[in-house]
């Protein structure tokens, strides 16, 4: 299958202007099964206040956003990965949703929130595999890449491919996310945004990495692209890494008792 990302600079608070920016690149797209948008695409990051970050939110069953990516998926054939700013209720998530040709599909809500995220996101819980057909789809939101219980979770569930939206400032995450593919043998999507919101530059270079950790391809740090790779499902169903070797069977469990204490 083909998977891939799509990396560009969303519009604080200004959904259509992001949504036209989309297009412009959708249009470069040949043929893609499953691509991965930015973190919080919907709304943009560096929020003002709770006030800014609530009035940018969308519920997903009535959201503009949403249903734009919807109408992508449809006419082509495609399965997205994007994060969305998400209300519920009164709480607000920084969220990943898969939608595909028929429609959405699940979401995910972000557990480890970085900095001050915490002044307007609830931390999610759950870490849910959605089946598309073609291949088992985890989902993790930026920070959530420093966290290696979060990817072997994911592994343990039978994730084939990994989609991680973001919006990085950190440098790390490119170099470690690859190590995660390698650990746990599937496949990862970065999709990083580009630009500046306020005093925040963000990194780019999304990256896509195999089973391996070889990185397969990488975005520059500026630049608004799609990126696309073919990949092999099927080798990320095999957890070998000797003929004697299994990445998740040789866990020594009895030993990780440590890990449940917090």
């Amino acid at each position: 299958m083909r998977i891939g990302f799509v990396q560009l600079a969303p519009v604080l608070g200004n959904r259509q202007t992001t949504i036209a920016r989309l297009d412009r690149l959708f249009a470069s797209v040949g043929a893609a099964d499953l691509l991965v948008l930015p973190e919080l695409c919907n709304s943009g990051y560096h929020f003002s206040s709770r006030q800014q970050a609530w009035e940018t939110s969308e519920e997903i069953s009535d959201s503009v956003f949403v249903r734009y990516l919807e109408s992508v998926c449809a006419a082509r054939n495609l399965y997205l990965v994007s994060g969305l700013n998400e209300r519920d209720g009164g709480d607000l998530y920084n969220s990943a949703v898969l939608v595909g040709p028929r429609g959405y599909v699940g979401r995910y809500r972000k557990l480890h929130l970085f900095m001050d995220e915490k002044d307007y996101f609830r931390p999610g819980d759950g870490l849910p595999v959605l089946d598309i057909g073609a291949c088992r789809v985890g989902m993790l939101v930026c920070f959530d890449w420093i966290f290696p219980e979060a990817w072997r979770i994911l592994a343990l569930k039978g994730a084939d491919v990994v989609c991680h939206p973001a919006n990085l400032v950190l440098p790390f995450a490119q170099r470690a996310v690859p190590v995660h593919a390698l650990t746990n043998r599937f496949y990862t999507v970065t999709a990083n945004r580009v630009g500046q919101e306020g005093d925040l530059v963000f990194t780019g270079c999304s990256t896509i990495a195999d089973i391996q950790g070889n990185v397969l391809l990488q975005a520059s740090e500026s630049e608004e692209r799609v990126g696309v790779v073919d990949v092999d499902v099927a080798l990320a169903r095999d957890k070998r890494i000797t003929p004697r070797n299994d990445v998740l069977r040789d866990r020594r469990t009895d030993q990780y008792e440590l890990l449940l204490r917090g």
